[in-house]
C-alpha cells in the first residue's frame, strides 16, 4: 500500500470512528438509561448494551464502505466467529488485519461521567504473527458525554512523523485543526504522572510500587514535604493517550499484569488489552515514547485476550530518567 492509499486508510477509519460517535449520540437521546446494561461476558471483557449499539453500527459501516480490493479481517472484542470484509472472504485471502475498540472507556460513558474514545488500528495481514508494532495507520476518536460541546480526533501514519488533529462541535457541525504538542517539561513537578490501579484488585500492590517509585526518583524524601504530582485514573487507555497528546499528562504507568500475576491472581479482564493499545502509534508519531515496562517496543498479539503492560512518556527525557528505575522495581 503506497502513501496514497494509506493515506484514504487513515481518511475511512476517521470516518468509521465518526459514524460511531453519531450513532451513540443519537441512541443515547433514546435509549441512555439501557446503555449500563449487561449484555454479555467474554474472556475479554464484560460487553455493555452500549458496546452492542457500537458494534452494530460499525459492522454495517464496514459493510457499506471499506474497500472491497482491500479484503480485511476485523479484531474485536465481543466476535464470536472470524469476521472478514467482503463478507464470506476466506481468511487467507484478507491483505489487512483491523483491530478495533469501538468504545475504549465504556464505563465512564455509559454512565455519562467522561468521554471515552473508539479507537482502530490498520496492520497488514501476517496471521497470528501480527503484533502491535505492525500497525501502519491508526485513528482515535473522542465520544463525548452529554455536556460535553467538544470531540477531539487524531489520526496518522506510520512514518510520517506527524499528526492529523481535530476538534468537531458536536452541536454545529464546525471541524477546526488543532495543534497538538506533548509537554517537554523534564519535571514531574505540578504536573499528572498516573500509576493505573483503577479496580480494588491489587490496589495495594500498586500503590506501593508507585511510592516505591516516586522515593527512588528523589520525589518522596522523609521529613520532606510531599511533591506537588497529581494522578488521574482516566479508565480509557486511549484517553490516557491524548491526555499525553494534549499536554496535559506527563507520563501513565500499567503494570496490572505484573501486580496480578505477583499475586498470584487471574485477572486478565481488568488489563488493558491490545485493542486497548492499537493507537499508541498516534503518541510515538508526535515525538512521545510508548513501551513496555522493561523497554523495548510494543510487541504483543493483535487478539482481545492478552494483557498488556505499558507505559507512556510526553518525552524521551522523560522515559530516560524514568526507565531505570522501573526496570529495577520491576525485576527486584
Amino acid at each position: 500500500m503506497d502513501s496514497r492509499m494509506l493515506e484514504r486508510a487513515r481518511r475511512l477509519l476517521c470516518q468509521l470512528q465518526e459514524t460511531i460517535r453519531d450513532e451513540l449520540m443519537a441512541a443515547r437521546t433514546r435509549q441512555s438509561r439501557k446503555f449500563a446494561r449487561v449484555a454479555a461476558e467474554t474472556a475479554a471483557d464484560t460487553i455493555y448494551h452500549i458496546d452492542r449499539i457500537s458494534e452494530d453500527a460499525l459492522v454495517d459501516w464496514l459493510e457499506r464502505h471499506w474497500p472491497k480490493n482491500w479484503p480485511v479481517e476485523l479484531i474485536m472484542e465481543g466476535l464470536e466467529t472470524e469476521m472478514t470484509f467482503p463478507r464470506g472472504t476466506p481468511l487467507p485471502a484478507t491483505q489487512w488485519k483491523l483491530i478495533i475498540d469501538p468504545i475504549d472507556g465504556t464505563r465512564g460513558l455509559m454512565h455519562d461521567k467522561r468521554s471515552a474514545w473508539a479507537m482502530a488500528g490498520l496492520a497488514p495481514q501476517r496471521g497470528k504473527r501480527n503484533h502491535l508494532g505492525d500497525i501502519v495507520v491508526s485513528a482515535m476518536t473522542e465520544l463525548p458525554i452529554t455536556k460535553q460541546w467538544r470531540s477531539d480526533q487524531f489520526s496518522t501514519v506510520r512514518g510520517s512523523g506527524k499528526l492529523v488533529a481535530t476538534s468537531f462541535d458536536v452541536f454545529s457541525g464546525k471541524r477546526k485543526r488543532l495543534r497538538v504538542s506533548p509537554s517537554t517539561t523534564t519535571s514531574f513537578h505540578h504536573g499528572f504522572a498516573t500509576v493505573s490501579h483503577f479496580f480494588p484488585a491489587a490496589k495495594e500492590w500498586l500503590s506501593k510500587f508507585e511510592e516505591d517509585m516516586w522515593r527512588a526518583l528523589g520525589e518522596l524524601k522523609p521529613g520532606a514535604e510531599p511533591p506537588p504530582i497529581f494522578e488521574d485514573q482516566y479508565i480509557s487507555c486511549g484517553g490516557q493517550i491524548a491526555e499525553i497528546l494534549l499536554g496535559h499528562d506527563l507520563m501513565v504507568i500499567d503494570v496490572r499484569p505484573e501486580a496480578f500475576r505477583e499475586l498470584g491472581l487471574r485477572d486478565a479482564a481488568l488489563s488493558s488489552h491490545p485493542y486497548d493499545l492499537c493507537c499508541e502509534l498516534l503518541l510515538r508519531e508526535a515525538g512521545g515514547v510508548v513501551e513496555r515496562p522493561l523497554g523495548g517496543r510494543l510487541r504483543d498479539p493483535l487478539d482481545t485476550t492478552s494483557a498488556v503492560s505499558w507505559v507512556a512518556f510526553a518525552n524521551p527525557k522523560l522515559a530516560r530518567r524514568v526507565r531505570p528505575v522501573l526496570r529495577r522495581l520491576l525485576k527486584s
